[in-house]
């Protein structure tokens, strides 16, 4: 079920667990367990979830620890554990830093993953922060930008039909080497990641999507008329995925304290919040639910898919 412009607005989800950064975490999800994640990968794909997300860290360095943690899942091997207990959700990598790994490296992983999955991948590609993650694994952090700019174009030919790919660049090139198997999709969608002028005009020239980190509603309709501009001067006539990050969420009326940002109450405000997004020109939202528990989670999972996600289209 691919995920367009032309569609309704979909609704995809980050997982828990794989990913315990101090600034959304819940207490609940340091003593989770791998069948946790399971069940939650069975439930977006029983209710109607596009996708789930994981992230990508190699190596988190001390000075940053307190804030992000160490737990940060490999994101191939948890969306392909996911792929075997799933049938229909996408599985996408929000984001990958894929300027931390050659382009064959990358290709290799992520068209097993689609082969695998049945072709249910959406490569997410961002730059990443981190310095010393960089540093350990030789690779240009200063640079890292101009890398990601290559690195997708070399990914467009890795991850394309032949057998035998082809791409010569400034920093990477390769040629008859085969590769299989192949990605099942014909093409692969890549979306990427960031906020940055830089991010999104890269996502405007070459992204098939646009996943952006943290932008308030008031600032997205702008950016989105940057990103549609600069990809009309750019000469790119195939319309992008545009994607939104939606504030916490808990369907009904909580009895406990969910934050002030926390967006919660009936389905039908809930959906008509939401809905704004569509109207400035989003096609798919990224949410998250407070919780206290894994089957807390499940349970507003359910009720969002039940009795808020019929309503977003209206």
């Amino acid at each position: 079920m691919p995920i367009l412009p032309a569609g309704p607005l979909s609704y995809g989800m980050q997982l828990p667990i794989q990913s315990q950064s101090a600034i959304y975490a819940e207490p609940w999800e340091a003593g989770a367990t791998p069948f946790d994640l399971v069940e939650i990968a069975r439930t977006a794909d029983r209710t109607g979830f596009a996708y789930l997300a994981s992230c990508d860290h190699v190596a988190i360095p001390r000075r940053l620890a307190e804030g992000m943690s160490t737990v940060w899942y490999d994101p191939v091997a948890t969306l392909g554990f996911l792929a075997g207990v799933t049938e229909r959700v996408l599985l996408m990598s929000h984001v990958a830093v894929v300027g931390l790994r050659h382009p064959l490296a990358t290709a290799k992983q992520y068209a097993t993953l689609d082969h695998l999955s049945g072709g249910r991948l959406i490569l997410g590609v961002g730059a990443g922060h981190v310095r010393e993650e960089f540093e350990a694994l030789g690779a240009d952090f200063d640079g890292r930008g101009g890398v990601l700019d290559e690195t997708v174009d070399a990914l467009r030919a890795a991850l394309g039909p032949e057998e035998y790919p082809e791409f010569a660049g400034e920093r990477f090139s390769f040629s008859g080497l085969g590769q299989l198997p192949r990605p099942a999709q014909e093409r692969v969608p890549i979306w990427v990641g960031g906020s940055s002028p830089a991010a999104v005009r890269r996502a405007a020239v070459r992204g098939d999507g646009w996943l952006p980190q943290g932008d308030p509603r008031g600032k997205l309709p702008e950016q989105i008329g940057r990103l549609h501009a600069l990809r009309e001067a750019a000469g790119v006539a195939e319309p992008i995925v545009v994607g939104a990050i939606t504030e916490p969420l808990y369907v009904g009326e909580p009895d406990w304290s969910v934050g002030r940002r926390t967006l919660s109450g009936k389905p039908e405000a809930l959906a008509e919040s939401l809905r704004e997004y569509a109207a400035m020109g989003v096609h798919q939202i990224q949410v998250r639910f407070r919780s206290r528990s894994r089957a807390e989670l499940t349970d507003q999972m359910a009720a969002f898919a039940a009795d808020v996600a019929p309503h977003l289209d209206r």
